[in-house]
């Protein structure tokens, strides 16, 4: 790919990243720790090999929460976005980090297959022919037959730090936006009421 090209990639991407995740950020008009938290739940699926069913997996986790423990309640549109972590660009080297880990935790340190080999078989699944909903599930089960348990365990680790990094980093995020935003309308409060008095 030419550099002009591969600069084209880059800025779309960024653009794309900038549009999903943090525009959702800043609109959001509720306390900081609830959109924090929408960010926290969408990582710690969005790190798992559930393509396919990281929505519905969000929206599932909101309902549960929303009736068993109202007071830890999320931001779901948020959630929701912040599944796409995992995307066409980045779902191949994110699953063959997650074997990886899985077969260090079990022990199996040297059986993964190379990441070359990896990335066809994960082509493969992926390109199955099936419709929309039932390309929800299938995607899952197929990674599951295919990589089992590994893939799954070594998720583990990267959706917990995911998580926990991106509920961190929103927080103190939007925290700082809002304080900025309100030092400015305090601004021009004060910069009116000087105006007033003159």
């Amino acid at each position: 790919m030419t550099t002009v090209g591969s600069q084209r990639l880059k800025g779309g991407f960024q653009r794309i990243l900038r549009y999903r995740l943090l525009i959702p950020l800043l609109r959001a008009k509720h306390p900081p720790e609830y959109t924090a938290r929408g960010v926290l739940v969408g990582l710690l699926v969005a790190m798992t090999p559930t393509v396919g069913v990281q929505m519905p997996i969000c929206l599932a986790i909101w309902f549960i929460l929303r009736m068993a423990y109202p007071a830890w309640e999320f931001n779901v549109v948020i959630a929701m976005a912040w599944t796409w972590v995992t995307n066409v660009f980045t779902l191949g080297p994110i699953y063959y980090v997650f074997l990886l880990t899985g077969q260090l935790m079990l022990g199996e340190g040297g059986a993964a297959s190379g990441y070359d080999e990896f990335m066809a078989r994960l082509q493969e699944t992926l390109s199955s022919d099936a419709g929309f909903i039932e390309s929800l599930w299938v995607y899952t089960v197929d990674l599951f037959r295919i990589w089992g348990v590994p893939m799954f365990l070594g998720s583990i680790p990267w959706a917990l730090l995911s998580g926990f990094i991106g509920y961190r980093w929103s927080l103190k995020f939007l925290q700082g936006v809002r304080t900025r935003r309100l030092r400015k309308r305090m601004n021009k409060k004060a910069t009116r009421a000087a105006g007033e008095t003159l």
